[in-house]
């Protein structure tokens, strides 16, 4: 597919989720710095970094929309940090975008007339 093709493909924001504590007391653990990267549909961690199951759930619904471009005054272009979901921790996750990143329609869908690459076989009649 010809990446300057809009209508072959779309772009994403390659993201950064960087834990950030900024002085406040985390109670779930979260160790300043840990961070993984989201390169389309993967969360790629570096060797020995940690994120709570609990916090990566209140994170994972908002990665998608952080990835797709937005208005400029859309609060999701704005607003970077995301707050543990326990009310008692201090632990804040930072979400940066990066480069975009190309992605093929074709390649990306599960749909088998867009694929060309049926999942199953018809049964002949």
């Amino acid at each position: 597919m010809n990446a300057n093709n809009d209508r072959d493909g779309f772009w994403l924001y390659d993201l950064e989720v960087e834990t950030v504590l900024d002085g406040r007391t985390p109670v779930c653990r979260h160790v300043e710095g840990d961070r993984f990267r989201v390169e389309g549909e993967t969360l790629v961690f570096e060797p020995g970094a940690r994120v709570s199951m609990y916090a990566l759930s209140a994170l994972l619904p908002l990665l998608p929309a952080k990835q797709r471009m937005t208005d400029p005054n859309d609060w999701m272009s704005t607003d970077a940090e995301i707050a543990c979901p326990d009310p008692h921790c201090g632990g804040r996750f930072r979400i940066t975008r990066g480069e975009k990143r190309w992605f093929s329609h074709a390649a990306t869908t599960g749909r088998p007339d867009m694929r060309g690459t049926p999942y199953w076989q018809s049964e002949s009649p």
